[in-house]
């Protein structure tokens, strides 16, 4: 069973989301020959002053 984790900054629909869960889902299905319902995703979404980069918050740029 593949678990997918996805870390994002937030500020995505949950229609691109919807999306993201489902072209991952057949992707790996394809890749890995797994059946679709065994896959599972986990989305997280960090606010932007928990992402830092370049020594710079995400929030401060």
């Amino acid at each position: 069973m593949p678990i997918i984790h996805v870390d994002m900054i937030e500020g995505r629909t949950l229609e691109q989301k919807r999306a993201l869960v489902e072209k991952v889902t057949q992707a790996v299905s394809e890749t890995v020959n797994c059946p679709k319902e065994a896959i599972k995703i986990i989305i997280s979404d960090m606010s932007r002053d928990n992402y830092g980069e370049g020594g710079i918050l995400n929030c401060d740029k």
